[in-house]
């Protein structure tokens, strides 16, 4: 029987997923909706697979699976997703991660994902693949021409709203996402631009062309 470990904060998602899976016959799936559960169980259990969503209430995803990977090598970590995440397969690959799942993905892609893992595979979107080249290797700087090119449709929302002077809160409500997903995007969001702050986010985007006059409320 494969064990299969599912970390989500959302009760209908984990439900779904879980019935989905353990049709299979050959799959049982255990449920944790928190890292502090995550790391009992993993200290104490041994799984197959997990697949972690990349943001629960009191933690990034990637980040913990830093943190199971520390106590097993090992793991077989999957990141299942309903956010953008593009902007984060770098941060994937470095961290010992095998892969990315869209919650929006059909049964027959769940499954097949998780089976190839276990082979020591990775099936990756081919959305993802197509912007792979435009991710620059680790270590380059990123121009102004790939940083356009790589602002995603919410992050030009995001710099929208900025530029307006929107806080934080506003913008989350806005972009219908909670504020620590938002600062999350934001992070990425300014690497991108290689900046440190909203403002200076603000001033780039217009410099670039991402953003016009008419987008901001007072002039930068």
């Amino acid at each position: 029987m494969i064990q299969i470990l599912l970390v989500d904060d959302h009760p209908s998602v984990m439900e779904g997923t879980k019935m989905i899976l353990e049709q299979e016959g050959d799959m049982k799936v255990t449920l944790a909706n928190s890292a502090d559960e995550v790391l009992e169980m993993v200290s104490s259990h041994s799984f197959d697979v997990m697949l972690f969503d990349l943001h629960i209430a009191d933690v990034n995803g990637i980040d913990l699976a830093k943190q199971v990977l520390t106590m097993n090598a090992d793991a077989i970590i999957l990141i299942y997703t309903g956010y953008e995440f593009t902007n984060k397969f770098n941060l994937m690959i470095e961290s010992g991660i095998f892969g990315f799942i869209s919650k929006t993905t059909n049964r027959e892609q769940l499954i097949t994902a998780v089976r190839c893992a276990l082979r020591g595979e990775v099936i990756l979107p081919w959305t993802l693949v197509k912007q792979l080249r435009k991710v620059p290797p680790k270590g380059l700087e990123i121009n102004d021409e790939q940083a356009t090119s790589m602002i995603s449709k919410r992050e030009h929302e995001m710099l929208t709203e900025i530029a307006k002077g929107k806080s934080n809160k506003e913008i989350a409500e806005i972009v219908l996402m909670s504020q620590r997903s938002l600062e999350y995007s934001l992070t990425n969001l300014f690497q991108k631009l290689n900046v440190k702050s909203r403002i200076e986010a603000a001033i780039k985007a217009k410099r670039l062309g991402i953003l016009k006059e008419s987008d901001f409320t007072n002039s930068l």
